[in-house]
């Protein structure tokens, strides 16, 4: 027997398509992953048919690297593929479990919460240090990490709320 998640089911008007935060991430990725693709095939052409090289595709294409992981790292928080190490609590259940989970959770979010305070002060030196080509304020490649603390951090409120975390397919419709 198999089962179908609700984003891949059909309804008489057509396929449920997911939550709109998440098709915009994802159109994001794949666009980044794209244009990633593109410039670093032309420079590889370019080197070594021409003997040079596109030095502005270099740094789009590190900047579009930073973004696409930030993002996507902040949906595989949502459909809790993170990789986990529960050796420990699974074993666990009643109230040695629900501690642990909490108590973990918080260590977490107080990491969370010291990435985005230092975050926050790269973007803040990053308004006023411009990449060496293309002229772009580094505070954008460090708004990635804070996006990435800030996503993190709204993952991590939701399974503080829910008391439990989350668990990928089942909670697809957070994000609606």
């Amino acid at each position: 027997m198999t089962t179908s998640s609700p984003s891949s089911s059909s309804s008489p008007s057509g396929p449920v398509r997911g939550p709109l935060l998440k098709r915009l991430a994802e159109h994001f990725m794949v666009l980044a992953l794209a244009g990633m693709v593109v410039a670093v095939f032309v420079n590889v052409v370019l080197r070594y048919v021409f003997s040079t090289s596109i030095v502005s595709y270099e740094e789009i294409s590190r900047l579009l690297f930073v973004w696409l992981v930030a993002v996507g790292a902040i949906v595989a928080a949502f459909e809790a593929k993170h990789l986990g190490f529960d050796m420990l609590t699974s074993r666990l259940s009643g109230t040695p479990a629900r501690l642990l989970f909490w108590v973990s959770r918080l260590l977490i979010g107080l990491c969370l919460v010291l990435l985005v305070i230092g975050s926050w002060e790269q973007v803040k030196a990053g308004m006023n240090s411009f990449s060496t080509v293309l002229g772009y304020p580094l505070a954008l490649g460090a708004a990635a990490t804070l996006v990435l603390g800030l996503g993190l951090l709204a993952a991590l409120a939701i399974e503080l709320r829910r008391g439990k975390p989350l668990q990928g397919a089942d909670d697809e419709a957070i994000l609606e």
